[in-house]
């Protein structure tokens, strides 16, 4: 288990479909804890197999105190409601734009035991699991944005001081301090 370096930009495991998972064994489960791991450290609130190298369908998620995986994930929208909000990458750190979402998802897939699962999310969840499902797919959250707003954040971002580097290590604690919800009564 470990803090695993996260691929930049530029890499082309980032541009490269994912393959699906078929062995639900203890190196999945081993992979599922190096994702948590390196999310925490880094702070993100989700982190795909491929952004460490990993060209396997499988994500982690972090969001509002709730820890998840799915493996090998099919996504579909809710309704037609859509939300545009800042959105940023562990892929392509220090920048966020502004990216139009589903608010309201439902995603199937599995665990790491191979148990299937169901995770409806709206908001911040909902747009986790779209932005990672498009690392699944080789996709990278800057291919959401309408082409003007593409075109001003690859200008931005060709001369971001990680450009030329192929990773980054994630400095911070493997494990989130406990979320501690209070209830208004």
């Amino acid at each position: 288990m470990s803090v695993t370096p996260i691929r930049i930009m530029g890499d082309p495991v980032l541009r490269t479909p994912a393959a699906p998972v078929v062995d639900f064994d203890a190196e999945l489960r081993r992979l599922v804890t190096d994702l948590t791991e390196t999310m925490h450290a880094a702070g993100g609130a989700g982190l795909a197999a491929p952004q460490i190298g990993v060209g396997l369908r499988v994500f982690t998620w972090y969001v509002d105190g709730e820890v998840g995986h799915l493996v090998n994930p099919d996504v579909v929208p809710v309704g037609e409601e859509t939300e545009e909000d800042a959105e940023g990458c562990l892929s392509i750190p220090g920048f966020r734009f502004d990216c139009r979402r589903h608010l309201y998802v439902a995603a199937t897939g599995w665990d790491m035991h191979g148990e299937p699962i169901r995770v409806e999310g709206s908001h911040k969840l909902a747009r986790a699991i779209q932005h990672e499902t498009d690392h699944l797919d080789g996709v990278l959250f800057v291919d959401r944005l309408d082409a003007q707003a593409r075109e001003a954040a690859l200008s931005v971002l060709a001369d971001a001081e990680w450009q030329g580097h192929q990773a980054w290590v994630p400095q911070g604690d493997p494990t989130p301090a406990p979320v501690v919800k209070v209830s208004p009564h």
